[in-house]
């Protein structure tokens, strides 16, 4: 357990009075009666994670994740690398043999062809032999014919609209709207806006000052009346309910729940302390009831019973083992090579075959003396000499 962090449990100074001094460690005992087994259940449990991660998971994360690259990641790997890739590049292959190849030929040897030599070509012809000096033809009779008649039209009409519409429509404008408007706006002028301004100059505008004060007045007196009723209210409701809120969170809920928090505070790192104590001794009983015995049980039994089984039984049972396998060995080769002779001698004595050597003392090669071929002498008892001396070599040149 790692206690490390934890520090000695302060005293608490909170500067209050002796009846908050004298309630603080009834508190506490109780608190930290509340809070031990429950901090030793969190330091049991979060051991015993640690034990498990360090001993089960880890191990098992690390096997499955070889698992999973030795049955997932290489079969995988294996399969992208030599089935689906070249699988791929075959489908594409054939996808553009089927689809796009035929289709590219189509339009690069049918359609552009037809279309260059069957449409563009033939209106291109006929464009620049056909509708251009067309054009031109068109534009000359436009030009020549057409242009100076419509202008001596076109004046001939502007003028017939003109006296027909334009010079009407101008007299009745001059002579008979338009002093017939200015006659209007003299009546409107004297008749209606001097008139309705003086009536809002002289009456409407001081009866409006009039109202606006009064309903100035009103207000104002209506403004004072809520801030009087408002002040009042909540001088009530400060003298009712937020003055003595607020003397009991003063003086009451507030060191009540400092005393609570710190009350669980110390118990927690006491409790701390206690747990850490606690688990000591438990692995202190632990080793030396338990791991103590089957150390020296290991170490003083096991160990020298090994020792001794290893030189004084398994040594020599492995050494009998090695002796007797190359016994069987020997054995089963030599069984092996007189069936091979035994059907070897019955396949000669069936079919027949050269006749065997016959073992014999191996004969000594015969000695000559050095010299030419001519004086060459054999002599048993001299050592054997090459079968080519110099003066041989040099007749051979010669020759």
């Amino acid at each position: 357990m790692d206690y490390g962090k934890h520090q000695a449990p302060a005293r608490y100074e909170s500067g209050d009075g002796c009846l908050t001094t004298l309630i603080r460690i009834p508190v506490r005992i109780v608190v930290l009666v509340l809070v031990l087994p429950v901090r030793m259940v969190w330091d049991a449990l979060a051991a015993c994670a640690r034990a498990v991660d360090r001993t089960l998971l880890r191990p098992l994360g690390r096997a499955l994740a070889r698992l999973f690259h030795v049955l997932v990641a290489v079969p995988a790997g294996w399969l992208w690398k030599w089935v689906l890739t070249p699988l791929g590049h075959g489908l594409r292959w054939l996808a553009a043999a089927v689809f796009v190849w035929p289709w590219a030929a189509l339009w690069r040897y049918g359609v552009v062809p037809g279309v260059r030599y069957g449409i563009v070509v033939p209106l291109g012809w006929l464009y620049t032999a056909v509708l251009t000096p067309l054009g031109h033809g068109l534009e000359w009779v436009y030009r020549t014919l057409l242009a100076p008649a419509g202008r001596g039209i076109r004046t001939a009409v502007g003028l017939l609209l003109t006296v027909l519409f334009v010079w009407p429509v101008v007299g009745v404008w001059r002579y008979v709207l338009v002093p017939l408007g200015l006659a209007v706006a003299w009546v409107v002028r004297y008749l209606v806006v001097l008139p309705s301004a003086w009536t809002y100059r002289e009456l409407l505008t001081p009866l409006g000052h009039g109202i606006a004060r009064l309903l100035n007045l009103l207000a104002r007196v209506t403004a004072a009346g809520a801030r009087g009723l408002w002040a009042g209210l909540r001088l009530l409701v400060m003298v009712l309910l937020v003055t003595p809120a607020v003397w009991l969170y003063q003086r009451v809920l507030a060191p009540v729940g400092r005393e609570i928090t710190a009350a669980f505070g110390v118990a927690w790192r006491v409790a701390g302390f206690v747990s850490r104590a606690v688990g000591r001794t438990l692995a202190w009983l632990a080793w030396h009831l338990v791991g103590a015995p089957v150390a020296w049980t290991y170490r003083a039994v096991c160990t020298p019973l090994g020792h001794f089984v290893r030189d004084a039984v398994w040594a020599p049972a492995r050494r009998a083992a090695l002796a007797v396998g190359r016994t069987a060995r020997d054995t089963l080769r030599a069984a092996r090579e007189t069936v091979r002779q035994a059907r070897r001698d019955a396949w000669r004595a069936l079919v027949g075959g050269p006749p065997a050597a016959e073992p014999r003392e191996p004969g000594r090669p015969v000695a000559r003396t050095l010299g030419d071929k001519q004086q060459a002498t054999t002599v048993p008892s001299a050592a054997p000499a090459p079968e080519i001396s110099l003066h041989g070599e040099k007749s051979v040149q010669q020759g």
